[in-house]
């Protein structure tokens, strides 16, 4: 173990792979140049198109599936998935060990891997462990260590070689036999699958597996079948209607709504709210409901903002089919009316990690994004924020593109001041995901505190009746209020479980076995 730059000790090798701990908000510079597969050659396919295989699992063996291997997913079902549960069936009834699983993301509906977590099918995951994998991860249960990176790193890691995809497995809602692919239309639509872009040009075998097949050529093609070897037709790929979850429906909680309120008073009293303009609201009940308090501000006003940026909800689309916005530059999509947008509205645009987050590309939207409202399991008085645990410890949650968000021009944690009696802003994070220089703003239902470091957004509010405070005065008065501190999770320091990637693919920090 080596203390990092952020005061954190993180280990120098992980499963085996040498690290570069964390140096700093933009020290780490890459080298050497973008990873790249085998070529191939038409030689080796069907001239007539027809890329089809009757099986997920006959396309693994087409695909040379062998112990030790990486075998990526992407999450764009979320919880409705059911291709990735079929696809380790057929990786256990080949008898295939020691898998590395490189999601984008994972969900409860994937409870039904930990048997494989078990058995040796999966030696580890690398991607987001939420739910009942996060918990079996902070047990210390787990083979390997768990590797949580936020979406730009995770495309970040495949371009630059870090990690080498040997199958990529591709839900697509929509497929021909050549391969070509798309998200927006069929039965299991789910928007866009920008996440599985990089899976699709990086991997050694690519499968897309559909349960809509339609004859060549599939369109829009958001997968090229070009990067594609095999396609399977099944059944089902999962629930569509799941897309949706308790992190993508508007909060009713009065606090929360207060909160909301605050945030959209927030940017338009600091002057971030002006024509051509532009923001992106994370998921979470309460940064859904200040896009509603905004948008009344915003017709209010006459002002219209030249794009936001998603997860898309139906609230950003009524932004967009309302005239409010020209433009919805849109990650993934939250809810099934994002999916009619995307299939209707020219201008509700899908993107992918590469444009949106790549910290290792030439610019992103990231720094170009006016306000980016997200949430936070814990803060720090020092600005610091956690996303991925809480505070007993166990590892509940994703970085997704939170991380990568944190370098828009003024980002905002929109966040409750406890949860369960249990404070939210405390003198250290449990786990350190985002460095507090590039956190900005914090608003609570207690008050509203700005980072020192903005003392151009101090001096933008100085006359505003906004309740500006010093955030240790809120974390005192919440204490009280709970009764004091809450305690320190009882962790076993010896063991690391897992390890929290910068967007640079450096590491930030270590993730500890919870003791029961």
């Amino acid at each position: 173990m080596v203390k990092n730059a952020a005061g954190r000790l993180v280990p120098e090798v992980v499963n085996n792979q040498k690290q570069v701990p964390y140096k700093g908000i933009n020290k780490y510079r890459p080298k050497g140049v973008k990873h790249r597969p085998a070529v191939r050659s038409c030689m080796d396919y069907p001239f007539d198109g027809n890329k089809c295989v009757e099986s997920i699992k006959a396309a693994l063996v087409k695909a040379g599936i062998k112990d030790g291997m990486t075998i990526s997913t992407h999450h764009h079902l979320r919880n409705g998935d059911i291709v990735t549960n079929m696809l380790f069936d057929a990786v256990k009834e080949l008898g295939i060990k020691n898998i590395r699983w490189f999601p984008s993301a994972s969900f409860s509906c994937h409870q039904h891997l930990i048997q494989y977590l078990e058995d040796g099918t999966i030696h580890h995951i690398e991607g987001s462990m939420n739910g009942p994998l996060g918990k079996y991860t902070s047990q210390g249960k787990m083979k390997g260590i768990g590797i949580l990176r936020s979406h730009g790193g995770r495309y970040q890691a495949v371009q630059d070689g870090e990690v080498h995809i040997d199958i990529a497995v591709i839900a697509a809602p929509t497929a021909d036999p050549f391969g070509n692919a798309n998200g927006v239309t069929g039965p299991a639509a789910c928007g866009l699958i920008g996440f599985a872009l990089a899976d699709s040009e990086y991997a050694d075998r690519v499968i897309v597996v559909t349960d809509n097949m339609v004859p060549f050529p599939c369109v829009p093609w958001q997968i090229q079948g070009n990067n594609v070897d095999f396609v399977v037709k099944v059944d089902s790929l999962g629930d569509s209607s799941k897309i949706v979850s308790g992190t993508t429906e508007v909060t009713k909680s009065p606090d929360r709504l207060l909160i909301a309120e605050y945030v959209a008073r927030f940017i338009e009293e600091s002057g971030i709210m002006k024509d051509g303009f532009s923001f992106q609201a994370g998921s979470g009940g309460t940064n859904l409901a200040f896009v509603l308090f905004l948008k009344e501000r915003m017709k209010a006003k006459g002002i219209k903002a030249r794009f936001v940026r998603g997860g898309s909800t139906k609230y950003l689309v009524e932004l967009l089919e309302e005239g409010l916005t020209d433009y919805i530059l849109d990650g993934q999509t939250f809810d099934l009316e994002g999916v009619r947008s995307m299939r209707e509205n020219p201008s509700h645009v899908n993107t992918s990690p590469f444009t949106s987050y790549n910290f290792h590309g030439k610019g992103n939207f990231a720094s170009m994004i006016d306000a980016a409202v997200l949430g936070a399991t814990e803060v720090d008085v020092n600005f610091n924020a956690n996303v991925v645990s809480h505070s007993d410890g166990y590892l509940l949650h994703g970085i997704g593109g939170w991380q990568n968000c944190l370098y828009s021009k003024c980002t905002i944690l929109a966040i409750p001041s406890f949860r369960d009696r249990i404070p939210v802003i405390i003198d250290s994070v449990t786990t350190l995901c985002g460095p507090g220089e590039l956190v900005d703003v914090i608003i609570t239902e207690r008050g509203i505190a700005i980072n020192p470091r903005r003392k151009d957004l101090l001096d933008a509010l100085k006359d505003s009746n906004l309740p500006i405070r010093d955030i240790k005065d809120i974390k005192r008065e919440v204490d009280e209020m709970c009764g004091g501190k809450p305690q320190k999770p009882k962790i076993d320091p010896k063991k690391v479980v897992a390890v929290v990637k910068w967007v640079d693919g450096t590491v930030l920090d270590s993730i500890y076995k919870v003791k029961e």
